[in-house]
């Protein structure tokens, strides 16, 4: 028996003096009103109400009892109160894991714009390259990118993260600028080591025809700043997030090269413990960055 419905439903008996009136109150069944509450005296191992044919009273312990169900029932509505409201507004703890690149050089900004807005949330942000179990980390909210693999766990899309090949000015001077996705046999590459097919690229052209190029260099690494700094002295071609790339674009410390040609986007999804009741405060930040990582979000300033 859940006995806090058979709290409140003795309550009610006592209140309206009958078991037919407190059953539509409760919106349950007479039969089931008297079984609940016949449960309730077997566990406390004590007889709470009179029965006659005049209606139902409260025996001297159940009047005591009474008393005291009132007060446990008023402390249920308050904290149920409390409860809907922590869920209706954005305030509280939230913890957010992302990726490090992604997190330092976009989440960092866009969070630090919504505490700004909600002034009542405190935030705490993990920085992980590698998976991370939501549950058993107690993480509110991560920020993936790619496929989701098939779970239990709930998730929101947010935008698409798109890839550049990019390479310095003096590079491409001594070695040359790469027209075609095969021209990358001659050239250096430096590879990211976690995703876009390791050191196979796969390029869309302009008429949708695909083609995948081995790439090879002289620098691997799993830290996409690293293949940047790379990229920037002159070591050789980088395939790059635009968000990482843009930046030194802009400055000309490097240039987008294959314009006709494409790396496959990623989708970045919001992903949260459970589908269901989702908080004001994840469902708010969602919102949110779904508002500011538009089409172009890499190249909008901060």
């Amino acid at each position: 028996m859940d006995r806090i419905q058979g709290v409140k439903l003795f309550i009610r008996v006592v209140d309206l003096g009958s078991f037919s009136k407190a059953a539509i109150d409760m919106g349950i069944g007479q039969p089931s009103a008297t079984k609940l509450v016949a449960q309730l005296e077997a566990q406390l191992g004590s007889r709470l109400l009179h029965r006659s044919t005049h209606g139902v009273t409260p025996t001297e312990i159940g009047l005591l009892y009474y008393d005291k169900c009132k007060l446990i029932a008023h402390h249920v509505e308050e904290a149920e109160s409390v409860a809907a409201l922590m869920q209706s507004q954005v305030q509280g703890g939230l913890r957010i894991s992302t990726s490090v690149a992604f997190g330092r050089r976009v989440l960092v900004p866009l969070v630090m714009r919504f505490m700004k807005l909600n002034p009542k949330l405190q935030i705490e942000l993990s920085f992980e390259d590698r998976y991370v179990d939501l549950v058993e980390q107690g993480i509110d909210m991560a920020i993936r990118m790619g496929r989701l693999a098939d779970s239990t766990l709930g998730a929101r899309y947010l935008g698409i993260n798109p890839w550049v090949v990019v390479a310095s000015p003096e590079y491409l001077a001594k070695r040359g600028i790469p027209l075609v996705p095969s021209d990358l046999n001659a050239h250096d590459a430096l590879v990211y080591s976690t995703v876009q097919g390791d050191a196979r690229w796969l390029f869309t052209g302009p008429g949708g025809d695909l083609q995948a190029t081995t790439v090879r260099g002289p620098l691997r690494s799993n830290n996409l700043s690293a293949l940047l700094s790379a990229a920037r002295l002159g070591m050789g071609l980088a395939a790059l997030p635009s968000y990482v790339a843009h930046q030194s674009i802009m400055s000309g410390a490097v240039q987008a090269v294959l314009a006709e040609w494409t790396l496959p986007s990623q989708e970045i999804h919001a992903v949260f413990p459970s589908p269901r009741l989702l908080p004001a405060k994840v469902s708010g930040l969602i919102t949110w960055l779904q508002g500011e990582l538009g089409p172009n979000w890499w190249a909008e300033p901060e």
